[in-house]
């Protein structure tokens, strides 16, 4: 039987939009398609497309829109450009609204459904309990780095638009904050930007964000607070991963943390392109939900915040993983340490459901 599934971090429109991919696809046809394409690893190596993550029982996701125009970011000379990087906010702003179209697309055609408040997600997930081949995805619009907010107050037009969550930096630096890979502290419009989400109602996702950035972040915002995708630095070094003390402080909040299945954030000393797969398996996510339930006392902090397709194909996802579908292998997993069954519901769905149960308006 397939257990039910809240991911809390996929980045379905940027898939879609920067890669060309047809999500309605299936993977095996997706994976066809792209065979002999070079211009990135994750070419024919795809995890996930919406028939996928229907077979993997994903009833609802919190799904990104994903645009980078940071005031070190777009063109620069001798820089590689990615796909993410704009040279100002308002291209990024563009590029944020092509996804948000895309979204909104799938919507009219049946594929998927906006999550806007509680009494959304309520009656989504029963319908999809009673129904799960006929149910489109629920989707609950997060935003990854928000230098497509060009000024905090148009943070506004991004909620009447359906944005719910946002993570107020990526890698480098945004307008707002500095995240991986980098150190610095809150800007003012990042303060700002903060307050007129705590006033919205816009949950503060606090991934990516660099310590100082972080703390100051947890200092300034009152309002809920997640981390969709993130593991635990104790087990694998880096300033990408979550330190026991943010952990403790992120409990201390009623945070959920999601597990990322990033083989980069599993295995110590990953190197990208060059580490393989073969030496890591889902046993190892299992150690990073573990670690925070541990820390927490109980399983209610621990989740599944994927990120698969994040950028990357099964080239970089544990050994035991082909598509999104594999995410059920963790429920034997987690019973062999330990874990009933009550506990498993509690991290493949039931903790953000408490959350977004919470946080959603009414």
């Amino acid at each position: 039987m397939t257990r039910p599934i809240f991911d809390a971090h996929l980045d379905l429109a940027w898939n879609a939009v920067s890669f060309d991919r047809d999500l309605t696809l299936d993977v095996s046809e997706l994976r066809a398609r792209e065979a002999g394409f070079t211009d990135e690893p994750s070419r024919g190596r795809n995890t996930l497309t919406l028939p996928e993550l229907r077979k993997a029982g994903v009833y609802v996701c919190v799904a990104t829109l994903l645009a980078r125009g940071g005031p070190d970011g777009g063109m620069q000379p001798g820089r590689k450009r990615t796909n993410l990087d704009h040279s100002t906010q308002s291209i990024a702003y563009c590029a944020a609204h092509a996804q948000l179209a895309y979204y909104r697309l799938l919507e009219s055609q049946g594929y998927v459904r906006m999550l806007r408040t509680r009494g959304d997600l309520a009656a989504h997930w029963q319908a999809a309990i009673k129904d799960p081949a006929n149910v489109p995805l629920g989707i609950i619009l997060s935003m990854e780095g928000t230098d497509p907010i060009v000024t905090p107050d148009q943070a506004s037009e991004w909620w009447d638009a359906g944005l719910r969550a946002a993570g107020i930096s990526h890698y480098g630096r945004s307008h707002h904050a500095y995240g991986t890979g980098v150190s610095g502290s809150l800007s003012r419009a990042g303060i700002e930007l903060l307050k007129e989400f705590e006033e919205l109602g816009i949950a503060l996702d606090v991934t990516h964000l660099c310590d100082q950035s972080m703390a100051e972040a947890l200092d300034v915002f009152g309002g809920p607070v997640l981390a969709s995708h993130h593991n635990c630095r104790a087990l694998v070094p880096g300033d990408r991963q979550l330190t026991d003390e943010q952990i403790k402080r992120l409990i201390s909040r009623d945070a959920v943390i999601g597990v990322a299945l990033d083989a980069w954030m599993l295995y110590p000393n990953w190197i990208r392109g060059q580490t393989q797969p073969v030496v890591v398996g889902l046993e190892a996510v299992v150690d990073h939900i573990d670690r925070v339930c541990q820390l927490a006392g109980n399983p209610r902090h621990a989740a599944i915040g994927s990120d698969l397709d994040g950028g990357f194909g099964t080239e970089q996802t544990p050994r035991d993983l082909n598509t999104i579908a594999d995410l059920q292998k963790l429920e034997p997993l987690l019973a062999r340490r330990g874990y009933i069954d009550a506990d498993i519901d509690h991290i493949f769905s039931g903790n953000w459901l408490r959350f977004f149960g919470s946080s959603l308006p009414e």
